[in-house]
């Protein structure tokens, strides 16, 4: 190893708590990986139903490294139940879990995770993704807004969230509920943040349309009943390409959420833990996501995606939802959406 990624990899692990040799020593690394074989499973509890990127990944693992893998796929709420509940009962079956990061600091305080103990793919994050010593960024979910072009015209076609605000599209914008978790509101907060209360008094205005089933919402603007929808998913913009929609990308940003991965306390499996998180760190698993409209958080990916999905891949992140903050501001969206 040269001194220059000598003292990179001893900063990082002072900064997290992360051993250096587990960051830098390949044949610490090896041990580790030896050790994974010879547990030869491991159990994660994914929040990504029915993801084929994720299965990919977990496919390419498999082959790569011969370690059985047993996905339970959870929504997040569940997810985080399902661990609380398991670990009061004494019960330890998870090895690894991916869930937003709001959340995932939650059980941090909470206990539910346990050290990672560092991994060499820990270098290539990109910088304005930091991890810790127990949570590790996956891979970002950033939202635009999805607009109906036989509804609307490309000249009056909203840029930005501020376009929103035109009394034209008053009574025509359907919302994922920003008073209640979830899409809104991430939404909620990251234009809060961005643009202060006066934005969303004059949004409440617009008289948006709120709905809590983002997929069927999304069809609702595909199939012409109303011309906006807010906020998309980028991921799922491709589930609509074939019908007249098309998604904006913010030009003041994009609000998102980062999904966090991280070990579970008393891991059955914790050096194949450690393997699949520094697989999925890999710049080709980061590919498989970037290509599915969701950004990377590994450095050497987006000059690499697809060019139908580079420019969600670069997007500009606006901000997103903290966990110190999140009672405070749903408390203040309804008070604001009536």
């Amino acid at each position: 190893m040269t001194p220059g990624i000598k003292g990179f990899a001893f900063a990082v692990g002072l900064l997290f708590g992360v051993p250096q040799a587990a960051l830098g020593d390949s044949a610490d690394w090896a041990k580790v990986v030896a050790a994974a074989k010879v547990e030869g499973k491991i159990v994660i509890y994914n929040t990504a139903i029915a993801a084929p990127y994720f299965d990919a990944i977990v496919q390419t693992f498999e082959q790569r490294y011969g370690i059985e893998v047993e996905v339970i796929a959870l929504r997040p709420s569940e997810l985080r139940e399902q661990v609380r509940a398991e670990q009061a009962a004494g019960k330890f079956l998870g090895d690894v879990e991916q869930l937003g990061r709001a959340t995932m600091i939650r059980q941090e305080q909470e206990g539910a995770l346990q050290p990672h103990g560092g991994f060499p793919n820990l270098a290539r994050l990109r910088p304005e993704f930091e991890a810790n010593g127990a949570r590790v960024p996956g891979y970002v979910q950033a939202y635009g807004i999805l607009v109906n072009t036989d509804l609307v015209a490309p000249a009056d076609r909203p840029t930005g969230w501020k376009d929103l605000l035109d009394p034209k599209w008053k009574k025509k914008i359907l919302s994922d509920d920003v008073r209640a978790l979830g899409g809104g509101q991430i939404m909620f907060a990251a234009t809060y943040e961005a643009f202060g209360r006066e934005f969303h008094e004059n949004l409440a205005k617009q008289k948006l349309i709120m709905g809590r089933d983002l997929h069927n919402d999304a069809r609702r603007v595909v199939g012409g009943e109303q011309p906006i929808y807010i906020p998309m998913r980028f991921a799922d913009e491709a589930n609509y390409r074939d019908g007249p929609v098309k998604l904006v990308v913010p030009s003041e940003g994009c609000p998102y959420v980062r999904i966090d991965l991280g070990v579970l306390r008393n891991a059955p499996h914790p050096n194949a833990a450690r393997v699949f998180i520094n697989h999925f760190l890999e710049a080709e698993s980061q590919l498989l996501y970037a290509n599915h409209g969701l950004i990377p958080v590994v450095q050497g990916v987006i000059e690499r995606t697809d060019e139908e999905h580079r420019v969600m891949a670069g997007s500009k992140l606006l901000g997103t939802s903290s966990p110190e903050q999140q009672e405070a501001l749903i408390a203040l969206a309804n008070k604001l959406y009536k």
